[in-house]
């Protein structure tokens, strides 16, 4: 009987082992399957934010990108000039903020030499639906507020804070983060992005 039992139990782990295989080799297969599509959709995705952010260019903002470190330690942001006929008429910043009610927010900021906002595009966020996520274009105009506004004399802090900003009604927080990324794409452009 003791032997029976020894059986079924090695074929029992034996049988695991085999299911453990198969799934680890099709999942595996699956993700190099998926990963360039992935990756292809991102970029995509990026390059779109950054002609919505900046005026009209003539370059390769992407091939043109560098990176300048943030006042994050370890971390630095993406910068993409753009230029038109070798003048900088923008730059359009990939920047982010830890301060969601989530996880980190990603953003393209696009400032005109000056400094000015011209437009900002969210890239990345896992806000709450229906409250954080009024940040994106497609379900609200809030962030219209940032467009044309130079953060010289537009503080970009909540009302609640002292500053300029309308945050979105019931999420602060996501709207402390999204001015947090916007002051940091700004402070970086400024010491670093002026090239």
């Amino acid at each position: 009987m003791a032997s029976k039992t020894e059986s079924t139990l090695r074929n029992m782990v034996l049988a695991l082992l085999i299911v453990a295989l198969v799934s680890a080799t099709s999942l595996g297969y699956i993700y190099e399957l998926t990963k360039g599509p992935i990756e292809q959709a991102k970029l995509a995705k990026k390059l779109a934010a950054i002609q919505q952010v900046v005026p009209e260019f003539t370059n390769n903002p992407n091939a043109d990108m560098y990176k300048v470190p943030s006042d994050v330690e370890g971390d630095t942001l993406e910068m993409y000039p753009a230029y038109n006929n070798d003048k900088l008429v923008g730059t359009a910043i990939k920047t982010f903020s830890d301060k969601g009610f989530s996880k980190r927010i990603y953003l393209m900021v696009g400032l005109l030499p000056d400094g000015s906002i011209k437009n900002i595009q969210v890239l990345e966020h896992a806000e709450t639906p229906g409250l954080g996520d009024k940040m994106s274009k497609t379900k609200s105009d809030w962030s219209e507020q940032f467009n044309g506004k130079n953060p010289t004399d537009f503080s970009l802090k909540v009302t609640k804070d002292g500053g300029k900003v309308n945050a979105i009604t019931a999420a602060t927080i996501s709207s402390r983060a999204y001015a947090d990324a916007v002051e940091r794409a700004y402070k970086t452009f400024m010491e670093h992005g002026k090239k």
